[in-house]
């Protein structure tokens, strides 16, 4: 490295000065979790996995992200796995690395609040499965709605990382991040994380939010940026140069597009700098092989590569876009895309510029399609959408247009508390619904985010 010719150039009495100038970049890998959700609609099989686990366990990776996000509902929807045996086989080999997962806060992995008793429990049983380090992110920044989550990792004995989703409208600044992470490390968090879902965040944007970050709070930072934009290697760079810890990238078969910027050319870059990841890229070739041999095998599902600069625009996240398509075409009406893009900034900022990050993503496109489908705006509403006017998935980042508010639920006043507090628990009453099926304590928790899919698979498994 650069720095050991600097300290003999200097000699040993300058070996302290010098090591304060040795800011060795960490690094995220994704390959087992957003990569394949991003590009591949996260289908990618446990034992393409495997075949890979012990050796990128050699690596020497901060982390490797194996699981939560949409990977729980996929596994047992799609592949007919068990997703806890997953996690099981995966920590069987994977011993020097930490397994990260991502969790929606009260929404678990699911798409809506679930009570504090489910989880707590789930949030136990990860880590005792195998889970070391949860990221935990609201779609609404409403740190009440990740309170509890945050409070049962860190019982658990897991890293616990608090996440401010980035996102940009009026309402979003640098300050309001800031103020989140603040609070974020007040109930705990070991590390803040910034979860640019649509790749917007811009460079120099990037490097004034990571000082002020670095200033404000005490822990280290990471940066999870989508590559959709094109922007997101120059964005890590200068994120890098300004004091972030730690960020997520992918290797470089499932890198780029929707998915993040690729690790190898990262670990290039930052070669024989004070950034220096140390990572070797001889041990990265034989892995990433393996994942371009496996890619034949997902060609049926796999997602864009290219770059989309309508994010910038629109700010849809790349698995946004694809199902904005699906919709569409299923009502035979894909030629009408263009119109629901221009929809979509509408309906956003008439509902308070929430994040378009999991679920609230997947509502408002659904709501921009409806509006531009029946051609009378607000005719049709899901119940998703009344729910959030309600105040059902949290506080909107900014008060909802008083119009649109009534246009959907009337004179009705939304709730002002955290939503969960109005749910009763849930566990003892599962436990007995899936009697005749229970396996193992998880299978329970399995029943309670997903009970339709997770009884077909119960009957499958039982055959």
């Amino acid at each position: 490295m650069v720095i050991l010719t600097v300290k003999k150039l200097l000699g040993q009495s300058h070996i302290e000065e010098v090591k304060s100038l040795d800011r060795s970049l960490k690094i995220t890998e994704t390959v087992f979790r957003d990569a394949h959700q991003s590009l591949w609609a996260t289908r990618m099989k446990t034992e393409d996995m495997m075949a890979v686990a012990e050796a990128i366990d050699e690596v020497g990776f901060h982390s490797l992200e194996a699981w939560g996000g949409a990977t729980f509902d996929s596994c047992l929807r799609f592949l007919k796995e068990d997703p806890w045996v997953r996690l099981r086989k995966l920590k069987a080999v994977i011993r020097k690395t930490p397994l990260q997962m991502l969790l929606r806060g009260q929404n678990i992995l699911g798409y809506r609040h679930y009570p504090d008793d489910v989880v707590r429990e789930f949030c136990r049983r990860a880590v005792d499965n195998g889970i070391g380090i949860i990221r935990v992110f609201d779609a609404l920044n409403d740190i009440r709605n990740m309170e509890v989550a945050l409070k049962a990792s860190k019982s658990a004995g897991a890293h616990v990382q608090g996440t401010v989703v980035y996102t940009i409208s009026p309402v979003h600044n640098i300050d309001a991040y800031v103020k989140l992470a603040k609070e974020l490390v007040q109930l705990g968090s070991d590390s803040i994380c910034i979860k640019d879902m649509a790749g917007l965040l811009k460079p120099y944007l990037a490097a004034e939010l990571i000082t002020a970050l670095k200033k404000a709070v005490p822990v280290p930072i990471q940066l999870h940026a989508h590559y959709t934009s094109g922007l997101a290697s120059m964005t890590y760079l200068k994120a890098i140069e300004a004091g972030v810890d730690v960020v997520d990238t992918a290797l470089s078969a499932l890198a780029m597009g929707t998915s993040q910027p690729a690790t190898e050319s990262i670990i290039a870059a930052l070669q024989d700098t004070q950034y220096d990841t140390g990572l070797d890229l001889e041990k990265l070739a034989p892995i990433n092989q393996h994942f371009k041999e496996v890619k034949k095998n997902y060609q049926n599902v796999a997602g864009p590569m290219e770059v989309d600069t309508a994010v910038l625009s629109y700010q849809i996240p790349g698995g946004m876009i694809s199902n904005l398509r699906n919709q569409l075409a299923g009502q035979n009406a894909a030629h009408r895309y263009n119109e629901v893009l221009l929809e979509l900034p509408h309906v956003r900022a008439e509902l308070g510029y929430p994040p378009l990050v999991t679920p609230t993503s997947q509502m408002l496109g659904t709501q921009a399609v409806l509006n531009v489908l029946t051609e009378k705006r607000y005719s049709v509403v899901p119940k998703e959408i009344r729910d959030y006017v309600k105040g059902l998935y949290g506080r909107p980042p900014a008060s909802i247009d008083p119009e649109i508010k009534k246009l959907i639920i009337g004179d009705e006043e939304p709730v002002t508390h955290r939503p969960a507090d109005d749910l009763e628990p849930m566990l003892d009453k599962a436990r007995k619904e899936i009697i005749q099926y229970y396996q193992q304590e998880e299978d329970v928790l399995t029943y309670v985010l997903f009970p339709e899919v997770a009884l077909e698979f119960f009957k499958t498994r039982a055959k």
